[in-house]
């Protein structure tokens, strides 16, 4: 009876430790599920982290995924000199749109800015040009990539960016300068000087006779 209850109690001691045993397999399995889907689902964990986990994960492909998604992040938005102030402020792409938007201005003021896309201080300079022309919803604004007008910014004599033309009706341009952020107070006040409620009398100048088509070329001295 003695070996009977002594083995009964071999038995018992066995079964739980066995039992024991499969819940921390389980609890262990539940652990590393937890853990797996933790890592699965967060793109931004560090490489050391992803090269030295236990768990299935291709750290290639975590990497070209969070590659792709910044990149598409990146395309939407817009570049600097992509944005605009408002209606009143026109990209030109050709002489024929600079010349129609001077045309169409009528007597309105406007103002033209030559700018580089490399360029920093244009880059720096351009929201307040923005808010500028959203505060003067009556003064035309048009923007010249001087990159996409070489002739016809050098036919203007553009040798520096940004730079600032002011034109009005009849009287054709009425003022051009080189500007900074820095200096922004000189296009304010060229705007105080030549946006003053007054009436153009005969054709709109635009330009004059200046021809935007061909770069100008030095003569040779005779």
């Amino acid at each position: 009876m003695a070996a009977f209850v002594r083995l009964l109690s071999f038995h018992s001691s066995s079964l739980s430790t066995s039992l024991n045993s499969i819940h921390q397999n389980q609890s262990l399995y539940k652990n590393n599920s937890k853990r797996e889907v933790s890592v699965a689902a967060d793109s931004c964990l560090s490489s050391d982290f992803i090269l030295n986990s236990r768990f299935a994960i291709n750290p290639r492909k975590q990497s070209s995924q969070f590659k792709i998604h910044a990149t598409i992040t990146e395309t939407d938005q817009p570049k600097w000199w992509e944005k605009s102030g408002g209606p009143n402020m026109i990209d030109i792409h050709s002489t024929e749109e600079f010349l129609n938007a001077l045309s169409e201005a009528g007597d309105k003021l406007v103002i033209v800015e030559f700018y580089g896309t490399w360029c920093a201080s244009c880059r720096a300079l351009f929201p307040k040009l923005c808010k500028t022309a959203q505060e003067h919803p009556e003064i035309t604004f048009l923007k010249v990539n001087f990159d996409e007008n070489k002739p016809m910014c050098k036919n203007l004599n553009v040798k520096v960016l940004p730079y600032f033309h002011f034109y009005r009706g009849a009287d054709g341009q009425l003022e051009s300068f080189s500007c900074s952020l820095a200096k922004f107070q000189k296009i304010k006040d060229a705007i105080r000087t030549h946006n003053t409620d007054r009436c153009s009398i005969g054709p709109i100048k635009g330009v004059g006779d200046v021809n935007l088509e061909t770069v100008p070329t030095n003569k040779p001295a005779a």
